[in-house]
């Protein structure tokens, strides 16, 4: 049994503080990645469960962003598409009930990773493309394969590569609905 899907923001701050970083003031990339990666091969509970329906996947981001007055950043970002019942006003689970099926709907957990300006980050904000692009492959082996490929990816971007090795200003959580 994994993690339900609503608790995805608490599982990404407990595996944050189980590698020694308060998710509110990361100062290490290289760590946080490490937190986000083993987030990522926690099993959740409650997403889509047809078969090649992109339900968990991630994407890391990279640029300039009005959220953080524009400094540069980067986004660790897990995606589920989920499928929740609403109850819309009768008794849940009875007949003339009015629970609604509602999803998929995307929701995203996210840790934002903010750094002072410099030369070495300059170009981040004109990169393109400006993230990893969105991966769904499933938890385990293959997924940590998924990780490493984006990790070799972020080492051939010179401003990327120089803000996973420069300590953040600034750092938070994120569990957002991106419906």
């Amino acid at each position: 049994m994994g993690v339900l899907w609503r608790a995805a923001g608490e599982s990404l701050d407990q595996s944050l503080r189980e590698h020694g970083l308060d998710p509110a003031g990361v100062d290490n990339v290289e760590a946080a990645w490490r937190a986000f990666c083993a987030f990522l091969q926690v099993e959740i509970d409650g997403i889509d469960p047809e078969p090649d329906s992109d339900a968990d996947g991630f994407i890391v981001q990279w640029g300039r962003y009005s959220w953080n007055g524009g400094l540069p950043s980067l986004d660790f970002t897990r995606q589920l598409a989920v499928v929740d019942v609403h109850d819309a006003g009768g008794t849940e689970g009875t007949e003339g009930s009015d629970d609604v099926e509602v999803g998929p709907e995307l929701w995203q957990v996210s840790l934002r990773l903010w750094f002072a300006d410099g030369p070495e980050l300059a170009g981040i904000g004109e990169l393109r493309p400006s993230d990893s692009g969105f991966d769904f492959t499933p938890v385990g082996a293959g997924r940590e394969a998924a990780l490493a490929a984006v990790r070799d990816q972020i080492e051939r971007l010179p401003p990327v590569r120089a803000a996973w090795r420069a300590k953040p200003v600034g750092s938070g959580l994120a569990f957002d609905c991106a419906c």
